[in-house]
């Protein structure tokens, strides 16, 4: 490739903006290998996964996608990211507010999943949180999601309320009877421990769904 249109001497000239996905990632990968140059192998990569999806990838599976070096110089991006947003937030993790803030911290993770994947958010008294606890993946029924599973990390941690959120695989997020059933058993749960669950969100493909609890 010609020195003036290498990323590094594009992003001088013209600015970050104007690089493609492809352009950028290279520069975090910045060497290539035999037959394979930086940007052709972001393509490759990106052709095979989202921004998104390549932030799951252990490192073990990156290795073998854009070698040793490459593989941990996207692991430190992603946690610079997350240490970034860690400090713009003042130190604080982020205030779940609504359903729609659960679903907007969710979405990414859960939508092209293709289990269902079962989480209790864990919150303190302003709201803020705390952990998100995976608690099962598979089908959602009672017999997955027993409220020991539920409660037991979230009086470790001393959390004040719960979210419980999961996703369909399908693009449908309506409420299930199993959902609503499990969502009834682990209210009542709640309520004999103290720990109120605020809400249930379901994240499907094209949106989301929720189940208010109602406490008598």
């Amino acid at each position: 490739m010609p020195w003036w249109n290498r990323p590094s001497n594009r992003i001088k000239k013209k600015g970050e903006d104007k690089l493609n996905p492809a352009e950028l990632l290279s520069l975090i990968i910045w060497g290539g290998k035999k037959g394979e140059n930086a940007i052709d192998m972001s393509n490759r990569l990106l052709k095979k996964s989202s921004f998104s999806k390549i932030s799951e990838m252990s490192l073990t599976k990156l290795e073998k996608e854009v070698g040793k070096i490459g593989a941990a110089r996207i692991k430190a991006m992603y946690e610079i990211f997350k240490l970034t947003n860690w400090v713009k937030r003042g130190g604080f993790k982020p205030t779940i507010e609504s359903a729609k803030d659960v679903y907007n911290y969710f979405v990414d993770e859960l939508k092209d999943k293709k289990k269902e994947y079962f989480y209790a958010l864990l919150l303190d008294s302003k709201n803020r949180i705390i952990k998100e606890e995976l608690i099962s993946v598979g089908t959602l029924n009672s017999s997955l999601v027993h409220p020991r599973e539920v409660f037991k990390e979230a009086i470790k941690a001393s959390a004040n309320a719960i979210v419980l959120v999961h996703n369909h695989p399908d693009s449908d997020s309506e409420p299930s009877e199993n959902d609503i059933e499990v969502t009834k058993r682990l209210a009542k749960s709640a309520d004999i421990l103290n720990i109120k669950i605020l809400d249930h969100v379901i994240i499907g493909k094209d949106g989301w769904d929720r189940i208010k609890i109602n406490y008598d």
